[in-house]
């Protein structure tokens, strides 16, 4: 039987780095359970802000945050309001869980600037489309559509599976463009999954979207 691994795991320290990092001192189950519940508050807060990506970088005095969006002004708010509210609920979540809040929270907001090359942003987006009931096959071409019509883009894959428009049976659908080396370890290999929740069941969404090879 084959064994399945995500694609960016395999590729950690080549051409990707981990999303968590820092001093740890000891203390990682604690701050593993902390991660997690960052992780949680944010996507569930920026649902709709086109998050791609969440990275936690720790030091012995700072806990640093840093929210890739391709959206950011919304996420920053008038005057950095929007960014006054997470740090205020995230405080709140750690002191009620009793997690760390001897350290000073910093929020950083960078922007996304080709949306469509990210898989993240683009499953996301896939996935509000199936929610409101949009055709599947529709969907995934008008995606595979603006994904490579960026010139960083050397290929992609999308995938949907499940009950696709509501019926009976559960199937898998797919369509590819361009190359796609997912076996390739130096093969700068996107990857996103995300879940649509339509009245007659979960549709899962998976991309993957390939731009070139790095050399380090």
């Amino acid at each position: 039987m084959s064994q399945r691994s995500h694609p960016r795991i395999k590729r950690i320290t080549t051409t990707t780095d981990w999303k968590s990092k820092g001093f740890y001192n000891g203390k990682y189950p604690q701050y593993l359970k902390e991660d997690h519940l960052i992780r949680e508050y944010m996507n569930d807060k920026l649902e709709d802000m086109g998050v791609a990506e969440i990275e936690i970088r720790r030091s012995p005095s700072e806990l640093n945050i840093v929210i890739h969006s391709s959206r950011p002004g919304i996420v920053i708010g008038r005057g950095g309001e929007g960014v006054k509210k997470l740090k205020r609920g995230l405080d709140k979540i750690l002191d009620k869980k009793g997690l760390g809040s001897d350290r000073k929270i910093r929020i950083e907001v960078k922007e996304v600037k080709d949306p469509w090359s990210n898989a993240s942003v683009a499953a996301k987006e896939m996935a509000k489309q199936l929610e409101k009931r949009m055709h599947y096959r529709r969907v995934i071409k008008h995606a595979m559509g603006k994904i490579t019509a960026n010139r960083n883009v050397k290929g992609a894959r999308i995938e949907v599976a499940g009950r696709l428009n509501g019926s009976e049976i559960a199937r898998t659908e797919h369509i590819s463009e361009g190359n796609l080396p997912r076996e390739t370890l130096r093969a700068d290999l996107d990857y996103a999954f995300e879940e649509a929740y339509c009245k007659f069941g979960a549709i899962g969404v998976k991309v993957s979207i390939y731009k070139g090879e790095k050399f380090n």
